[in-house]
């Protein structure tokens, strides 16, 4: 038959049913299911992220208001980096053995010092948060040390966290984490 699509009967109603070519199916195929990856790939970072969330700011404020005054109460960026940190130890793991277990591997040293160093421009962008509305603007409060740490902040570098542990931590295979070492090491 001529044209775009080829014609096959339908067995149960004898009419013809259109057939897409091959190349077709495989491209679509293709693009659904690294739609279904991605998407995969977002819930579990998505729930690894908020028990490091949990962890981040329960920690956070324990340091800082623990018995009303914490034992970091008047150094909330000291306690902003340690909770991040401690957060931190707990994400790669979550995101090295579920989220990212199905990509490539490379040494473990390597990925696990890339991950800090991507948290450590991640826990920059949560900082520079706190530091604009604590300092720049004044705001002191719990309330506003929370919204610009950890609801501004930590959106905002979780969305940079997810895209630079896809692109360089656990890339889709091990040949292409080399190749970024090495571009990034040069």
């Amino acid at each position: 038959m001529h044209g775009y699509h080829s014609q096959v009967s339908d067995a149960s109603t004898g009419s013809p049913a259109p057939v897409e070519p091959p190349v077709q199916k495989t491209l679509f195929r293709r693009l659904t299911d690294g739609v279904d990856r991605l998407w995969h790939e977002v819930a579990k970072f998505g729930i690894v992220g908020l028990v490091a969330f949990v962890i981040d700011v329960g920690l956070f404020n324990l340091l800082r208001f623990a018995g009303g005054e914490g034992p970091m109460y008047d150094k909330p960026l000291t306690a902003k980096v340690v909770s991040v940190a401690v957060a931190t130890t707990f994400a790669y793991f979550g995101n090295r053995y579920w989220t990212f277990r199905h990509r490539g591997r490379t040494s473990f040293g390597r990925e696990y010092l890339l991950f800090f160093v991507l948290n450590g421009v991640g826990m920059l962008i949560s900082v520079a948060c706190l530091w604009f509305s604590h300092y720049a603007l004044g705001f002191t409060s719990a309330l506003a040390d929370n919204i610009s740490a950890n609801v501004i902040g930590l959106g905002l570098g979780t969305m940079f966290r997810f895209w630079s542990y896809r692109r360089w931590v656990f890339p889709e295979d091990a040949e292409a984490a080399e190749d970024a070492a090495v571009a990034t090491s040069a």
